[in-house]
C-alpha cells in the first residue's frame, strides 16, 4: 500500500508540476509582450494576476507531496519514536482536516466568482476562483497519500546522500 502510495502521488505531483510550468511559462510570455513586443494589451497584466494565483495554489500539493513545506522538527525529534510517530501521524490528519474544510467552503467562493466579471475582459472570476477548492482538494490527496506513504516516519528517514560528492 505504502508503495502504491508512493506511485500514484509522484503521477499527480507530476501532472501538477507539469502545469504549474505551463502556468509560469504564460506569465513570461506575459513579461516579454510588455518589455519586448510592446504590443500594449490591456489583459496580459489583468490575466497574469490570476495565472499566478493558480500557480501558487497548485504548487501547494507539490510542497505537501515532497513535504517540502516549512515545519519545525526539532522538538519532534527528540521525543521517543513512538510518541514521534503518533504527533506526525496526527498533524497529517489535521492537516487533512484543514484542507477539506478549505475544499468544502471553496465551492460556495468558486461560486460567488460567477456573479463577478473581470473588467477588462468581461468573462466570469468563477474559473480563477476555483483555484482554491482546486488546489485544497489536490493538497487533500496529497496529504492522504504522504500519510499513507510515510506514516509518521518522514523525519526519521534521512534525505538521500550523494555519496560521490565528497566535502
Amino acid at each position: 500500500m505504502r508503495d502504491q502510495a508512493a506511485r500514484a502521488s509522484a503521477m499527480i505531483n507530476k501532472i501538477v508540476e507539469a502545469i504549474v510550468a505551463a502556468l509560469m511559462l504564460a506569465l513570461v510570455l506575459g513579461v516579454l509582450d510588455r518589455y519586448y513586443f510592446h504590443w500594449q494589451l490591456p489583459w496580459p497584466e489583468v490575466i497574469a494576476r490570476y495565472l499566478m494565483i493558480w500557480a501558487a495554489m497548485l504548487a501547494v500539493s507539490s510542497g505537501v507531496s515532497r513535504r517540502e513545506h516549512i515545519g519545525l522538527t526539532a522538538f519532534l525529534t527528540v521525543l521517543p519514536y513512538g510518541v514521534r510517530r503518533f504527533l506526525l501521524i496526527a498533524m497529517d490528519i489535521l492537516t487533512l482536516a484543514l484542507f477539506l474544510y478549505v475544499a468544502w467552503y471553496g465551492i460556495a467562493f468558486a461560486g460567488s466568482g460567477a456573479k463577478r466579471q473581470a473588467m477588462i475582459f468581461g468573462a466570469s472570476l468563477q474559473p480563477f476562483y476555483a483555484a482554491i477548492p482546486v488546489a485544497a482538494t489536490l493538497a487533500s490527496v496529497q496529504v492522504a497519500l504522504a500519510l499513507a506513504r510515510d506514516l509518521g516516519t518522514h523525519i526519521d528517514i534521512p534525505p538521500v546522500v550523494d555519496q560521490t560528492e565528497t566535502i
